[in-house]
């Protein structure tokens, strides 16, 4: 007997596919860096303040939140109170702070206390001078005291009340008129006479200031009036 041999038909035979894995596409990379980072920042979150996500959370808001329904503390510091808070474990006193001490400052010495728009009261005049002739005359214009004080320190800094003090200027008189000759219209005598140069001055005061303390005030600033 001879040997049979199985002859396989070359069209019967199927040849087996072979695939290759498929490399996984760069969004499915992203995707998962996205996630995994998402996952680690909220493990994150909540290590270091477990209640960080709950505050915006109905519950949080609710009764039950995060005290457990107590009322929100309330601290008012009032007069000379000591305080008392305590939050959780810990108490906090706070102690009234002292009285701040009134600072008394002491008025400045002025090296122009003679310059004060405030005149100093005026002495008396003796009767005959020439201050006691300007004190009937502030009176007559219905000035008071306060006027004729005024006056007395004006032409003490101007001429010391003398008749004939003379300034290279070419003021001269009582009230220093500039020129001198100015006083004629209140009188011939003007160069002498300290009643005539007393009304000429008062007029100017009252044309030019409105009053003898008007005239103080605008010398003090000035150095003249």
């Amino acid at each position: 007997m001879g040997r049979h041999l199985s002859v396989i038909e070359s069209g019967n035979t199927t040849t087996p596919t072979i695939r290759r894995a498929e490399k996984p596409r760069p969004r499915a990379r992203v995707l998962f860096l996205f996630a995994f980072t998402a996952a680690a920042a909220f493990v994150l979150v909540t290590v270091v303040d477990p209640y960080s996500g709950a505050t915006a959370s109905p519950y949080y808001q609710s009764a039950g939140g995060r005290f457990a329904g107590q009322a929100t503390q309330v601290v008012q510091v009032n007069g000379s109170y000591s305080n008392t808070i305590v939050r959780e474990s810990y108490t906090v006193t706070e102690k009234p702070k002292p009285a701040p001490v009134p600072v008394v400052v002491a008025a400045k010495s002025s090296s122009k206390s003679s310059s004060s728009a405030s005149a100093p009261t005026a002495a008396v005049a003796n009767p005959g001078s020439a201050q006691a002739y300007a004190a009937g005359a502030v009176a007559a214009r219905g000035w008071g005291e306060d006027q004729y004080s005024c006056l007395v320190a004006l032409w003490n800094k101007e001429s010391g009340w003398r008749v004939n003090a003379e300034n290279p200027s070419g003021a001269y008189g009582i009230p220093q008129a500039l020129p001198g000759s100015k006083m004629a219209s209140a009188g011939a005598d003007w160069a002498t006479n300290a009643g005539t140069q007393i009304e000429w001055g008062l007029g100017y005061i009252t044309g030019r200031y409105g009053t003898p303390c008007g005239a103080w005030a605008h010398s003090v600033d000035s150095g003249w009036y």
